[in-house]
């Protein structure tokens, strides 16, 4: 029986499904495995596509840290293999209130 690989992009090739879901670039938010620890930003995650929607694995253990599926109508989001991701906002994006 012959194995077969996956090739994999890295976490920027989601930037253009995950910005129909989020305002700011996911791709630089910085993340953490909720396997191994490992603590890095989204961008070096392994990105698979050779499937229905999109996998994002870690690079450290290869667990998976991110599904997501566009079903049409529905974005279906699965973040559960991270424990965190953090967003660094820039003064320029904060909103601003008038009263």
């Amino acid at each position: 029986m012959k194995s077969q690989t996956c090739s994999y992009l890295d976490g920027n090739a989601a930037a253009g499904e995950l910005s129909r879901i989020f305002a700011l670039d996911i791709t630089a938010a910085k993340g953490q495995c909720a396997n191994c620890g490992a603590k890095r930003h989204f961008a070096e995650a392994h990105l698979y596509v050779q499937c229905p929607g999109l996998v994002a694995r870690c690079a450290v253990c290869n667990h998976v840290l991110l599904r997501l599926v566009n079903a049409g109508q529905r974005m279906v989001l699965d973040m559960r293999g991270m424990t965190y991701l953090a967003v660094e906002i820039s003064q320029s994006h904060e909103s601003t209130v008038v009263v």
